[in-house]
């Protein structure tokens, strides 16, 4: 006798029709990957507040330390992560670095983030 976890068909039972139309609408591998690496990358706290403060306004280590209330090394350590994953960019003026979002998309998906989180609540 099998046992069903809790939500789990009790029966084989394959829709060939809706199988092909999600079939059609997959992404490859490669992209899919690509964006779990990109939710790894935003999965850790101090990340995912920096580039929150970021949707708002560009700003440089020392403002992202002094708003996060943490050292300067671990606010480099985070933006070194988010721009290798192209997720922030910076410019140089004179001997300050100012960061800011790579690109609208990241800010939307950030802030769909915090909407579907705070539904739940």
């Amino acid at each position: 006798m099998r046992l069903f976890a809790e939500g789990d068909c009790e029966i084989t039972c394959v829709d060939p029709v809706k199988v092909e139309r999600a079939t059609r609408t997959m992404k490859p591998a490669t992209t899919v990957a690509a964006l779990a690496e990109t939710f790894r990358v935003l999965g850790d706290p101090t990340r995912l507040r920096i580039v929150h403060a970021l949707s708002t306004e560009e700003l440089c280590v020392c403002d992202l330390a002094n708003l996060l209330q943490t050292s300067q090394s671990t606010v480099s350590h985070s933006l070194r992560a988010l721009r290798q994953m192209r997720l922030v960019r910076f410019r140089k003026d004179g001997k300050i670095a100012y960061y800011s979002l790579d690109d609208d998309h990241i800010a939307s998906l950030i802030g769909e983030g915090f909407r579907h989180v705070e539904e739940q609540a």
